[in-house]
């Protein structure tokens, strides 16, 4: 069962890794769009630090939101997915390893980049990486509400352009205690641990009930 679990996980993070598997797209979207937006607000450091964790936040959101599309139609189009549901290893085991390859490919390498971004939105150094552990421990919970709306577009033609709209408004909490942690790391009136440890418990709950809805998804698409 580990082997299986490890084979999955391994699939998913080559395929990833490939040109166009999503990986690369999403740290160069995030990238852009932390560029982009200083120059669009001009040349005000104080309004870009304080909206600073917003812009890194909802550049994560964004940028998880590309290739998620594919994580279970490639696998329904190439007919693995049916292997999947045939194999021994649960269902459930299956998505959680395809939402951590998404994870891997995604949400870590932008949290670990935020370190280096906080400089393009003069974030103070001593809250980049409060700002990045945001990011670390929140962009999981991207990931496996992502990957149940994934598998409820899986067998659709055009699933990509629903997914947006099925995963933006379950991301709102997450987004809501992200920069509200973020912002605590640059001084705020709340207590930093207070609204990191709600992101914990989102990304350990959308963990959970993220990977048990896409199984749930699956099998009635089946």
């Amino acid at each position: 069962m580990i082997r299986a679990f490890l084979a999955i996980l391994k699939r998913d993070l080559m395929l990833a890794s490939r040109a166009g598997g999503g990986g690369e797209l999403a740290l160069v979207f995030f990238l852009t769009l932390v560029v982009l937006v200083p120059f669009a607000l001009g040349p005000d450091l104080n309004l870009l630090s304080r909206i600073g964790p917003a812009i890194l936040w909802l550049g994560a959101l964004l940028s998880t939101l590309i290739g998620l599309d594919r994580l279970f139609q490639s696998d329904e189009e190439d007919g693995s997915l049916d292997l999947i549901r045939a194999s021994a290893l649960p269902l459930e085991l299956s998505v959680l390893a395809k939402g951590l390859a998404h994870w891997l490919t995604t949400g870590l390498p932008l949290a670990l980049a935020a370190p280096l971004l906080g400089l393009l939105v003069a974030l103070p150094v001593d809250a980049m990486l409060p700002v990045a552990a945001t990011l670390l421990v929140g962009t999981p919970a991207l990931s496996f509400i992502g990957a149940a709306a994934a598998a409820l577009t899986a067998g659709l033609r055009r699933g990509g352009l629903i997914l947006p709209i099925l995963v933006a408004p379950l991301t709102i909490p997450v987004l809501i205690f992200g920069v509200s942690a973020a912002n605590s790391a640059l001084g705020g009136t709340i207590p930093f641990l207070t609204p990191f440890l709600i992101l914990c418990a989102l990304s350990l709950g959308s963990l959970v009930i993220g990977t048990v809805a896409a199984a749930a998804a699956l099998r009635q698409a089946d």
